[in-house]
């Protein structure tokens, strides 16, 4: 979901591991006798979404598994498959399956310690570091990405019953990347998302000189059916997390950051002071 994801555009549409668990799934489904149509009412989803399962383009969710296992009587199959899915490399695919799943959130949780959350990014501080990215990129690239990254921004807005949690380090402001004017727009818009009811902000201070972010940024969404999801990235790779017991262990981090970050009250006075001394 940062930066370092959304500007990779060479991967594959859809991993060895998504299509390898599509065609498993296909071959039990057809070994039923049941068409894409009259199996979808059965594990309540829709056609459309058993299709993209099999195609390999969309992960399929823990429920789905769970009920496939059962309508399909697939004796396990199934489900050992699906713990094979999300395990290799495929940085711009899954980002697709991570900003598919964002859409259908009904919460998020993101903790950054490089750069602002792309949700919160403005038009010219992506810019900023869409211009810098290494290889360089083309004019066209770049302006791709930033409509791509502006466009993700309406989820706060059209999603109004979906809690967004960001926790940032106070220094990737101070860091005034762009610039003097880029930087205050950035605070500037940052607070006025802070304004909307489901948008939380809280900075963690510099004067923090230990917390449970060390180890890098933390992704965690809820789904509708209330099932977890965890996106890991590093220089080169991005990792859609799907094991419970890691799922576990970023909320307790998570968790112990929020206690540890200012209070959004204080983050909001710490932002506004940070504007004034511009």
């Amino acid at each position: 979901m940062t930066d370092s994801t959304i500007g990779t555009t060479n991967e594959p549409e859809s991993s060895d591991s998504l299509k390898g668990f599509g065609a498993v799934h296909k071959a039990f489904r057809k070994r039923a006798g049941l068409t894409q149509e009259e199996y979808a009412p059965l594990v309540r989803y829709q056609p459309s979404t058993v299709a993209s399962i099999e195609q390999g383009r969309r992960f399929p969710p823990r429920v789905f598994v769970e009920r496939a296992e059962e309508v399909l009587d697939a004796f396990g199959a199934l489900k050992g498959a699906y713990k094979h899915v999300g395990r290799e490399r495929g940085l711009a695919s899954w980002f697709r399956q991570w900003a598919e799943l964002e859409e259908q959130a009904i919460s998020l949780h993101t903790f950054e310690n490089r750069l602002v959350p792309g949700l919160l990014q403005t038009e010219a501080y992506a810019r900023r570091l869409f211009s810098e990215r290494l290889p360089l990129l083309t004019d066209s690239q770049i302006e791709a990405m930033i409509t791509a990254r502006l466009e993700r921004q309406s989820l706060l807005v059209e999603r109004p019953n979906t809690a967004f949690s960001f926790i940032v380090e106070e220094h990737i402001f101070k860091r005034r990347t762009g610039g003097v004017d880029v930087t205050r727009q950035l605070i500037d818009h940052v607070l006025e998302a802070m304004e909307l009811r489901n948008v939380e902000l809280q900075l963690m201070p510099m004067d923090r000189d230990v917390h449970a972010g060390l180890n890098g940024p933390i992704q965690l969404l809820e789904t509708t059916e209330n099932e977890w999801f965890g996106y890991c990235e590093g220089q080169e790779s991005g990792q859609l997390v799907v094991n419970p017991k890691t799922i576990s262990v970023l909320h307790m981090r998570y968790a112990k950051l929020r206690s540890q970050a200012l209070t959004p009250g204080d983050s909001r006075g710490l932002l506004e002071r940070m504007r004034g001394a511009l």
